[in-house]
């Protein structure tokens, strides 16, 4: 039976709770048989991130027992459930990944993740994948579960207990109990282990500024240059379906990169190999912004069309989207590193609603996307009852 779930995300602060209760279990009145760690795979943490929990703590859980089950969103649908990828006493690794990742989700709908307060990317593929296994596990008894908010976190706790549905949890957190702030996890773990514990988070994530964490963001991509050539192609491919879709809002990773500086060459040399390698499209994109259905002078919710037309050789694409551009009167422009050719039809002014309307070629990830309503409202706000009319030959 599981009375206690400790929410192991693999950072700094739940990492330091975990060695400190596993160094005296009793003294932190935790009962290990009746205990079960519970970690998420993302699919898209850093390598070092993992390499270090497999080195420092899965042995630490084999010694003493410990029940570790990982977990995986089941696909991007809920309907789609979750994923036990290992159930364990004696795990001897990590599982990077399940059947879904938000990877799969940012390159199929040609975006990146947004900023904002609410992280709803970790909210989906962590605590709504926790939540759902730990449901039956504890067969409706009540349960104690712990959360690595740090004592520099206080109000993350607040919201924690503030949105508790469940009546049968209780939050624990104590890292906030023992006034372990941020620095002092670090300090433990330093001492503990013998390492400096690095930050937990996808290589992806739009965060590390408001983690005061960019310099070092960047340094670790500079270290890991492939990933960060797929990164860079992630956002290159999603500004070029919305170019306002930079990873850090009023700026893009690709700007952090300078090619006068020889640390940069091999991340900038593996994203012009991505962008070399992949496949490449010409999409049609059709935005609307229409104003809210209960204030008319205020915005309501954007909705997109796109659609994949053709793939092909970026070279090929791009002469495409001109000649296609010329004869519908649209205003082509260049992005010069790379080749991309964008040919607006319609763009995008102040006044509600807001449309736009383009042609753009661009590494051929992004899936088809529409949803039922759009065709109805396009018409509405625009006056055009159908698709542009496009015929590109083969």
């Amino acid at each position: 039976m599981v009375d206690y779930v400790i929410n192991w995300g693999r950072g700094v602060d739940s990492t330091a709770y975990l060695v400190a209760m596993l160094d005296d279990p009793k003294a932190h009145g935790v009962d290990l048989e009746r205990t079960c760690v519970i970690t998420m795979a993302t699919g898209d943490e850093w390598p070092d991130s993992d390499a270090d929990a497999e080195h420092y703590i899965l042995p630490l859980l084999r010694d003493r027992g410990v029940r570790l089950v990982q977990l995986a969103r089941g696909g991007q649908p809920a309907a789609a459930g979750i994923d036990v990828l290992d159930d364990s006493r004696s795990p001897e690794r990590l599982i990077r990944r399940g059947r879904w990742s938000l990877w799969d989700e940012m390159e199929a709908t040609g975006t990146v993740p947004q900023q904002g307060g609410v992280r709803k990317c970790s909210i989906r593929s962590k605590a709504d994948v926790g939540d759902r296994w730990v449901k039956p596990a504890t067969g409706g008894r009540p349960f104690r579960q712990m959360i690595g908010f740090n004592a520099d976190e206080i109000g993350r706790s607040e919201r924690d207990l503030r949105e508790n549905k469940n009546p049968l949890r209780t939050g624990v957190y104590p890292l906030i109990e023992w006034g372990w702030g941020r620095q002092k996890c670090e300090d433990f773990l330093l001492e503990r282990l013998g390492v400096r514990w690095k930050k937990s988070y996808c290589t992806f994530c739009c965060f590390p500024v408001s983690m005061g964490a960019m310099a070092a963001h960047l340094d670790r991509m500079r270290a890991f240059p492939d990933i960060a050539g797929r990164v860079l192609r992630l956002e290159y491919t999603a500004m070029r379906l919305n170019p306002n879709a930079r990873l850090f809002g009023r700026h893009s990773l690709l700007e952090k990169f300078d090619p006068a500086r020889s640390e940069d060459g091999p991340v900038l040399e593996a994203f012009a190999q991505e962008l070399a390698s992949c496949p490449w499209a010409v999409y049609h994109l059709r935005r609307l912004l229409p104003p809210s259905t209960n204030d008319p002078a205020a915005p309501g919710e954007w909705l997109r069309s796109v659609r994949r037309l053709r793939t092909g050789r970026p070279a090929d694409l791009a002469r495409t989207v001109e000649r296609v551009g010329a004869r519908i009167g649209a205003r082509l422009e260049y992005e010069e590193l790379f080749g991309s050719v964008r040919a607006w039809k319609r763009e995008r002014g102040q006044a509600l609603p807001v449309t736009e309307e383009f042609l753009v070629s661009a590494p051929a990830f992004a899936a088809d996307k529409e949803k039922d309503v759009f065709p109805k409202k396009w018409a509405r706000y625009t006056g055009v009852a159908s698709t542009l009319q496009l015929t590109i030959k083969s």
